[in-house]
């Protein structure tokens, strides 16, 4: 079994929900230490990175599907990196950490970029497919936080606090 070792730690900017990191992607959020991780590592060959792993626990809008995948790409990996977008909900960042030293433990590659990305100023708003054809009765979810599209059964069994409001 192989031992895994953090070399290097770098985080975005942070800013409140509306601030100023308002008009930022979440993927171009993302690219920004993903690049800067580059840069203060010369000898690191990115063609030797075995994937770069991602916790985002929102994935409604910008960060919609692979987000690590969109971010590496923004930040000039080469196209050969495979990206892992991880949703945990609120573990999601730390998961994809962990993800990175058990690939490595198992022998599956030696060298991973993971962490995090979330933006929830940026998250949309959906809508709910209806239940019936032509229905005037759509549903509209706020994504930024919290349940949506939430199981009746779900609801009334364990209620539906985000973590937010549960700390």
């Amino acid at each position: 079994m192989k031992a895994a070792y953090i070399v290097d730690g770098i985080r975005s900017p942070i800013a409140k929900h509306c601030g100023a990191l308002s008009s930022v992607r979440a993927d171009d959020l993302a690219a920004i230490p993903l690049r800067e991780l580059l840069k203060r590592n010369p000898s690191l060959d990115p063609q030797a990175i075995e994937d770069v792993m991602l916790g985002c626990a929102n994935q409604a809008g910008e960060d919609n599907r692979d987000v690590a995948r969109m971010a590496l790409l923004l930040a000039g990996l080469p196209q050969t990196v495979p990206g892992e977008t991880v949703n945990r909900l609120c573990g999601s960042g730390m998961s994809a950490v962990v993800n990175a030293a058990r690939a490595i433990d198992s022998a599956e590659g030696d060298i991973y970029i993971a962490g995090g990305v979330e933006h929830m100023t940026r998250a949309p708003y959906v809508m709910a497919k209806p239940d019936s054809a032509f229905s005037r009765t759509p549903e509209i979810y706020d994504t930024s936080i919290g349940w949506r599209f939430i199981n009746p059964k779900l609801k009334e069994l364990f209620g539906t606090d985000s973590m937010g409001e549960t700390a």
